[in-house]
């Protein structure tokens, strides 16, 4: 059974259409990529599957459950615009984790604080931008979920410090779950995905595995990418 299954799933706001009728689903074990320009309907996709938004028509399923308190329990998500309270310290906001989440790994989070030279005992608004990300980054993966949903893990940092979030990804997700990155830097996430879904105007315009399209495209995703929305306007 698909880890995440959309259905005819359509957003509006007003009278803009963010998604059109999508029909997708994504299996357990797989990274995804969710790429796509801005305005593609990334975020509002994966927003939809977090419960933050809810459906103008169709229907999205996470474990064959609508999204819900018990979704939510099984699913971790790490939205693109910091989301801590900056008054917290480092390690208050790990003893809110472990309080809030049942499958919240205090120790993979720790190690991983340490490996980046980030002090529990720092609060948070006195970090740098990019040092938050990676907190924030560090707590959604030291969860045990089976569906990790990563709006712009890596947009805001440095080229090694994406090396290093690409590595914690690949070594801190469940394996049995599904990972789903959304960005628009293909070339730095391509070497990391099973399979990619290309958003355009609210549409689904290709959703393929990466072996597939090298092998029967003859280029790479990043490539196939920038051939496909080279006329994108925004």
């Amino acid at each position: 059974m698909p880890i995440l299954e959309c259905n005819k799933l359509t957003k509006t706001y007003g009278g803009v259409t963010a998604l059109d009728h999508i029909d997708l689903a994504i299996d357990p074990g797989r990274i995804v990529g969710l790429l796509g320009p801005n305005g593609s309907g990334k975020t509002t996709l994966i927003k939809l599957a977090a419960g933050l938004l809810q459906p103008t028509q169709g229907q999205i399923l996470i474990d064959g459950k609508k999204p819900s308190p018990e979704t939510n329990a099984v699913m971790s998500y790490l939205p693109e615009r910091i989301a801590l309270s900056q008054w917290m310290k480092v390690t208050q906001v790990l003893d809110f984790f472990c309080d809030f989440y049942r499958d919240f790994d205090r120790q993979a989070a720790e190690q991983m604080l340490a490996q980046l030279h980030i002090a529990p005992n720092q609060v948070l608004k006195q970090l740098s931008k990019g040092t938050k990300e990676k907190v924030q980054l560090i707590l959604a993966m030291s969860r045990k979920a089976k569906l990790y949903l990563l709006d712009e893990p890596i947009g805001g940092v440095d080229p090694a410090t994406r090396d290093y979030i690409l590595h914690t990804i690949l070594t801190n997700y469940n394996p049995d779950a599904a990972v789903v990155i959304s960005t628009h830097l293909i070339g730095d996430v391509e070497q990391v995905l099973d399979e990619v879904v290309f958003l355009s105007r609210g549409q689904i315009a290709l959703h393929d595995s990466c072996e597939n399209i090298r092998e029967q495209q003859g280029k790479s995703v990043d490539q196939l990418f920038r051939e496909v929305f080279k006329c994108w306007e925004n």
